[in-house]
Parts: C-alpha cells; sequence; structure tokens
C-alpha cells in the first residue's frame, strides 16, 4: 500500500505539472494575441515555476534504491583532537537535525555521548521522513573543519576530523536474523537531562555485534526494556546497511570506491578561516557561505552525490537527459 501511494503521489506530480504548463501556455498565447504584456509575463513566471518543480522531482528520481524510502539513522562521532574534534561533531549533529527540520521530518536523539568539555564524543539521530535514507545516503564519510579554535587562548588555526555513517531503518518487508549469542549487551547509567530516574538507574543499552564488531547504542528512553528493543532495531538496520554495501561493492569496483568510508575517505571540507568555504572532494561542488550549510542547507552537495552515484558524473541533475 505504501508503495502504491508512492507511485500515485508521482503520478498525480505529473499530471500537476502537465496542466500548470498548459495553462502557462494558454495564458501566453491569450497575451500575444490580445498584446496583454502583464499576462505574459505572468505565464513566463508560471513555466519557470514548473521548471523549478520538475528539476525537483527529476533530483527525486534518482532515489530509486531498495531501501531510499526509508527513515534513516544518523551517527556522528569526533576524531582525534579532543575538544575541538567533539565541538566539530556536535556541529554535524545539529547540521543534520535541522536538515531534517527544514524538510519537515521528525529528529529524534537516541543516543548521545558527551564530550569532557565541550560538544560530543558521538550521537546517534533517528530521521524520519520520505526517502530519508535515499538523500543521506551519501553523506557517510568523514568531514572536515578549518577554523581558528574558540578552545585555544592563542588564536591557532586547528583542523579537526568527525565521521558521519548513515543507515537505513528496516521495516516489516525486510527480514534480518541476528544470532543473540553473537552478541554482547551492557547497560549503563544515560547520560545528560532526564531527571532523577535516568541518572540513579542502568536505563542506557549498548549491543556488540562480535563477529562485525558493530556497536549501537540507546539511550533515548527511560525505560532499559525500551532503550533495548530500539537498541536492536538499530543493529538490525546497521547489518543491512552493511549487506547492501557488500552488494554495491560486488557490483562495481567503482562503486566500491565511492562509498568505503574511514578515516582516510574525506568526503567535504568545511573552511572558516583564512576563508569561508564548503568543498565536496568528491563532486567539487562548493559553497562561499559554510553558515548557510552548518544550518543544514545541504541539498546542493547531496543532489551532486547522489547523481554521481546513479549516473556517474558530477554534472547538474537538471542537466541529465
Amino acid at each position: 500500500m505504501r508503495e502504491r501511494t508512492d507511485l500515485e503521489a508521482q503520478l498525480s506530480g505529473i499530471k500537476d505539472l502537465e496542466q500548470r504548463l498548459d495553462d502557462a501556455m494558454t495564458l501566453i498565447e491569450l497575451g500575444e494575441a490580445e498584446d496583454d504584456e502583464t499576462a505574459i509575463g505572468e505565464g513566463e513566471e508560471a513555466i519557470r515555476s514548473v521548471q523549478t518543480e520538475a528539476a525537483r522531482r527529476q533530483v527525486e528520481t534518482l532515489l530509486s534504491g531498495e531501501a531510499d524510502q526509508n527513515d534513516c539513522y544518523v551517527e556522528v562521532h569526533s576524531g582525534a583532537g579532543g575538544t575541538e574534534s567533539q565541538d566539530w561533531a556536535s556541529m554535524l549533529m545539529r547540521m543534520y537535525a535541522r536538515w531534517g527540520e527544514r524538510r519537515r521530518y521528525k529528529v529524534e536523539t537516541l543516543d548521545v555521548a558527551d564530550g569532557e568539555e565541550a560538544g560530543i564524543k558521538g550521537a546517534t539521530l533517528l530521521i524520519k521522513g520520505h526517502n530519508a535514507y535515499g538523500w543521506l545516503k551519501t553523506e557517510s564519510g568523514v568531514h572536515r573543519l578549518v577554523r581558528i579554535s574558540p578552545f585555544d587562548s592563542n588564536a591557532r588555526r586547528h583542523t579537526s576530523f568527525a565521521s558521519v555513517w548513515v543507515y537505513p531503518v528496516i521495516d516489516d518487508r525486510i527480514q534480518i536474523e541476528v544470532n543473540e549469542s553473537d552478541c554482547r549487551i551492557d547497560t549503563y547509567r544515560a547520560s545528560g537531562a532526564g531527571g532523577q530516574h535516568v541518572n540513579t538507574t542502568d536505563s542506557a543499552v549498548r549491543i556488540t555485534h562480535v563477529p562485525t564488531g558493530i556497536v549501537v547504542a540507546c539511550q533515548q528512553e527511560r525505560s532499559q526494556h525500551k532503550n533495548r528493543a530500539k537498541a536492536w532495531d538499530m543493529l538490525r538496520a546497521r547489518l543491512y546497511e552493511r549487506e547492501l554495501k557488500i552488494r554495491e561493492e560486488k557490483a562495481s569496483a567503482d562503486a566500491a570506491s565511492k562509498t568505503e568510508i574511514g578515516w582516510g575517505h574525506q568526503i567535504r571540507s568545511y573552511v572558516l578561516q583564512p576563508y569561508q568555504m564548503v568543498k565536496d572532494l568528491r563532486t567539487g561542488v562548493t559553497s562561499p557561505t559554510p553558515s548557510d550549510v552548518l544550518d543544514g542547507d545541504i541539498d546542493p552537495f547531496v543532489e551532486a552525490a547522489l547523481a554521481q552515484r546513479v549516473y556517474g558524473t558530477t554534472a547538474d541533475v537538471s542537466d541529465i537527459d
């Protein structure tokens, strides 16, 4: 039923674009016949609006992977560098939360490990919305920040790293079997706000999948039982994402080079000083306004990375026939 609803929405959108284009052309024809410049201008503006909407829908056609329509988890982890990189990780966490809010997605914080002085050591967000995984799947990798450190009394320039991992929430259509004997389960006290109960009970849950080394954690709920259930869901999702990645690597050696995740594989640089620029190292897309990007305006980078993955090109999506 969900697939049917999605298809109906796509067909309805196409029919709507066709009708709007036809109405605009009719308005221009009438304007030309009556020498009405106002009507002609309105028709041309309507065509530009249709063109913008058509380009947006063309980007959505790139989201055809088997899990692209699903919600997703976004994990952010600070790299070496102590407080500086932990602050950078918190900035990235906020960036993805703001991106989700811009799209009217629901954003939940499932787990946060606070830094010693500022920022975070790591965090996991759950972003709920149509095509959330499809949009964010190319964000996995290492993100680099260059700035004058606010934590350095000598005001020196620092370079910080943080890693991002995006994987889909699996639904009832996808069955993932996990052998519990392969897992180690630890409970601990949750950190951060939450009241006396959170701080005095071992409600947080961490699950380690020994064969793969995958670790997931959840401390969102006050109940250990609920946190355990969510942690199992996260683990199954990570294992599923791992299987998708293995399939992609087998299908194409080129795809493997694009999707490999590691500290030596930076995907984007954010420079705040001595100049301001954000550059995607895979596609070459740049932005002269890092403040906008860090406030969630990452769509140009996402769209170019999706086009590169699907078409093997960094061209603007609207230029692809």
